[in-house]
């Protein structure tokens, strides 16, 4: 009963692109649609790679450090990427172009750049920018981490002011162009991250003399303007999604605040995120497997080193307000942290807690991770200064360091992961999973093609794209009326009379509902955090099982519909007819009745 712009509501662009390039190339008789979409996308990791090896390469000097980040990525597997098994999600289109941008970034905070390479650098900075926002909902989320780490360098005096100013106009253009494309997509324009971005650049407009004074008044200064920042951000922020009656991303920041302490939600959409495993903390086996390679390692050994230098440059530059240089001194000798290191040390630092409270974002930190650690190991300057503070200073050994202990690793990692990479590679899977089949042949061979389903989420995203047939909710979160239209329909797994539900579908001009035994009889998940416990707290009623319960709660008045439908009562015949069963699905059509 509702028609859904998907230009406007998903990132898409990439797959229309793709199509339109399909049709145009004369690949069509020898290359299925399918694997061509496979080829590009796995076409797109490789410059994935390219590009995480060019930023090592230009943060050290030398090409072994890309080498080293290259192969620690592919060893890392499983920690760095999930295009070997799911291969379509928007991130595998995104981050190829985040890593573009990371060292099209690190190239352009280099000084003394001549002014074409400057222009250029800033035009793939934009170009990597908008398309990385263009294939992702997420980009947003993302590129306000960046801005915070433009934001903590800029305040330091560690970068200089006309570069960072570049990179927040950058950021502003590219996601107003993308809400010009999503048909002035309003999640976009409430985003957080335009609103920072603006309140910066206010702000700094406000504080002129923000960099001059002894260190206590700057200190104070700086406090200042966090606080100035961070009303201004709240207020724009507010105004703008009541100007646009925005409520699309408020489940976010309701799961936001339960995660991290500030108090329980009994509200459904916060608790489904709470519930994923990839929504909760890092797994600490993720260490043990990222140790195995020596990453974890080499990545602590040069985040110390580079922590403590950077400490001591933001220490001098803001004591010294006259000095503009990132230098400082750790003991008697004086010390020097480029632009280029200093933003992807903070990158790495806000990526790394982004990680660790947030399973499903530690690609964004481990790929860096690589990156990182690669660097640290060929960089002349981290071995300089750790020789240096233990007196054994001497430029021979320092060259001997810098290329003998990254040649160490590549060996290492050759004779360990070799053999188990190509018996991975001579492996062919085939998926199988013929429950699901077997229900899709049958609603293309006895529905309607205008008949309406009903069901889980992920369900109906397969209906779709299997049989076409038309659908009540779908697995696009990012809307406030279909989340509420998705817990209206997950009533089918409530405790609900079976009035109630049909009454509940028929609304959204649901013709059948499609009953899952994996959701009815779900053990995935602890108590507390099944769906059918979700929708039970949710709608005020006790849950199943032994354990506690709310005082609050109260015992349901019907049975939980999933498991009652099934014994084929009167009250629930009258309004729900079986059509269809197997071992995993139960279809049930439903009565014009009211």
């Amino acid at each position: 009963m509702r028609t859904i712009n998907l230009l406007q509501r998903m990132n898409i662009y990439q797959e229309v692109f793709l199509s339109i390039l399909y049709r145009v190339l004369p690949i069509q008789k020898y290359l299925e649609p399918v694997y061509f979409y496979i080829y590009t996308l796995f076409g797109l990791q490789a410059i994935y790679v390219t590009a995480l090896y060019v930023t090592s390469w230009l943060l050290s000097g030398t090409w072994l450090s890309g080498l080293l980040a290259a192969f620690w990525y592919v060893t890392n597997r499983i920690d760095t990427t999930r295009v070997e098994f799911t291969i379509p999600l928007r991130e595998n289109w995104a981050l190829p172009f985040f890593a573009i941008q990371i060292a099209a970034i690190t190239y352009f905070l280099r000084p003394n750049l001549q002014p074409l390479s400057q222009r250029l650098t800033l035009l793939a900075i934009f170009i990597s920018t908008f398309l990385f926002s263009l294939t992702w909902q997420f980009n947003q989320f993302m590129m306000l981490m960046q801005a915070l780490v433009l934001f903590i360098l800029d305040s330091l005096d560690m970068l200089p002011a006309v570069k960072v100013t570049w990179l927040y106009g950058i950021q502003l253009t590219g996601l107003l162009l993308v809400c010009i494309l999503q048909f002035f997509n309003s999640m976009i324009l409430g985003s957080l991250l335009i609103s920072f971005n603006f309140s910066v650049l206010i702000a700094r407009k406000l504080q002129k003399n923000l960099k001059t004074g002894s260190f206590l008044n700057r200190l104070g200064k700086l406090l200042l303007h966090l606080f100035v920042v961070l009303c201004l951000t709240l207020f724009l922020n507010n105004i703008i999604k009541k100007i646009l009656n925005l409520k699309s991303d408020e489940h976010i920041f309701k799961f936001l605040k339960a995660k991290f302490g500030f108090g329980a939600t009994r509200d459904f959409d916060a608790n489904l995120y709470l519930c994923e495993e990839a929504f909760g903390l890092l797994p600490f086996n993720t260490f043990e497997r990222l140790s195995d390679t020596l990453l974890f390692y080499a990545y602590i050994f040069v985040l110390s080193i580079t922590v403590i230098a950077a400490l001591a440059v933001a220490f001098h530059n803001l004591s010294d307000s006259t000095n503009q240089q990132s230098m400082g001194k750790v003991g008697k000798y004086t010390i020097g942290l480029k632009p280029e290191t200093a933003y992807n040390l903070i990158h790495t630092i806000l990526f790394g807690f982004l990680a660790l409270s947030t399973m499903r974002m530690k690609y964004l930190w481990t790929s860096h991770m690589c990156v990182f650690a690669s660097f640290g190991l060929c960089s002349p300057e981290i071995w300089e200064l750790l020789l240096k503070l233990i007196h054994l200073y001497n430029p021979k050994r320092i060259c001997i360091m810098r290329y003998s202990i990254p040649i160490l690793i590549l060996l290492y990692l050759c004779c360990k992961f070799w053999p188990g990479m190509m018996e991975e590679l001579s492996e062919l899977r085939e998926f199988y999973d013929p429950d699901t089949v077997e229900l899709m042949n049958w609603i293309n061979s006895n529905t309607p093609r205008k008949a309406v389903f009903a069901g889980s989420m992920q369900l109906l995203a397969g209906v779709k794209l299997c049989t076409g047939r038309t659908l009540t909710n779908h697995p696009h979160y990012e809307d406030n009326s279909l989340r509420e239209r998705t817990k209206a329909v997950y009533q089918i797994y409530a405790k609900r009379s079976p009035e109630d539900v049909h009454a509940l579908l028929r609304s959204f001009g649901a013709d059948y509902v499609i009953l899952e035994d994996s959701i009815c009889y779900e053990r995935r998940h602890r108590r507390g955090c099944r769906l059918r416990d979700l929708l039970d707290v949710a709608n005020g009623h006790m849950m199943d099982g032994p354990g506690e319960n709310d005082p609050d709660l109260k015992l349901a008045g019907h049975p939980r519909f999933c498991e009652e439908i099934k014994r084929n009562l009167p009250p629930y015949t009258a309004y729900f007819t079986r059509v269809f069963q197997n071992k995993t699905f139960h279809v049930y059509k439903l009565s014009r009745s009211k």
